[in-house]
């Protein structure tokens, strides 16, 4: 939440010649509502639920970039679908900056009841270990500019190929 997977995302299909899609915003285009509606309406593990499916359809395209929601590599069907059809990008940012990206908490649900600063914390402490487990590249996102991160990912990418 807050690392700029959709920000990275587009640019790195656009230079790439690729689609972009947003895990995200296929789950709304589906449901007809936002992300907080969802969770609202029937709680993270409906949500969660929604995520895997979608998840579970995309990564069977090929030729694209997708972003997945900060949460996806919670579920082990989400860790396996992606480590297996893809290559992996986990765009780290650390708890502080990823709170000073996302003040105001619009559209974040999970921000919503608390301290957001101690909630982000938690989030990372649980989150981070998940994704670094189906990682082929983590890219540290805190100084460099959108276009140096995607042309450090092409690079990396180019090198792995």
């Amino acid at each position: 939440m807050g690392a700029g997977k959709s920000t990275v995302g587009k640019l790195l299909a656009k230079k790439l010649g690729r689609r972009f899609l947003d895990a995200d915003h296929v789950i709304e285009e589906r449901c007809g509502v936002k992300i907080p509606v969802i969770f609202e309406m029937e709680g993270e593990a409906g949500f969660r639920k929604r995520e895997a499916q979608v998840i579970k359809e995309i990564t069977s395209e090929n030729d694209l970039v997708l972003a997945t929601g900060g949460g996806a590599a919670l579920l082990p069907e989400n860790r396996q679908a992606l480590r297996e059809r893809g290559t992996v990008i986990y765009l780290h940012a650390n708890p502080t900056e990823l709170f000073h990206r996302t003040r105001g908490g619009e559209g974040r649900p999970l921000l919503k009841n608390g301290d957001a600063k101690s909630i982000l914390e938690n989030l990372y402490s649980i989150r981070d270990p998940l994704y670094r487990e189906i990682a082929d590249h983590v890219i540290e996102t805190g100084k460099p500019s959108v276009n140096q991160l995607v042309n450090t990912l092409i690079m990396q990418l180019e090198l792995s190929a």
